[in-house]
């Protein structure tokens, strides 16, 4: 997964493709539980862009983002959030989720 940082976040996710960032701090737990579920996500999803963005060194973007909770995952295309998630979630409903946003980016398309 790719870090991100005030530096490269911008750019990152005004990609022409979906680009999934997980919102996340060292500190919490929820989050270290989620991020092998993306990490393994990511293996499948080869058309999807992973990302991480640490919240406590990037407080600025997260609150940009109204980022309250974490875990959160916000799901880009061309800068536009199309789908979003708060929380450590099993992989079948991330993988739901990201199916979900994919299916937008797609009729977008058309």
């Amino acid at each position: 997964m790719k870090v991100l940082n005030k530096e490269n976040f911008y750019d990152e996710i005004n990609k022409d493709k979906l680009v999934v960032v997980d919102f996340w701090a060292e500190w919490c737990m929820p989050c270290h539980m989620l991020a092998p579920v993306l990490e393994k996500l990511e293996k499948e999803f080869k058309d999807v862009e992973f990302a991480k963005l640490n919240t406590d060194e990037n407080p600025e973007i997260a609150m940009q983002y109204g980022i309250f909770s974490i875990p959160t995952v916000l799901m880009f295309y061309k800068g536009e959030i199309v789908n979003s998630f708060v929380g450590a979630m099993p992989e079948s409903v991330v993988r739901r989720e990201i199916e979900k946003a994919l299916e937008k980016v797609k009729n977008e398309g058309n």
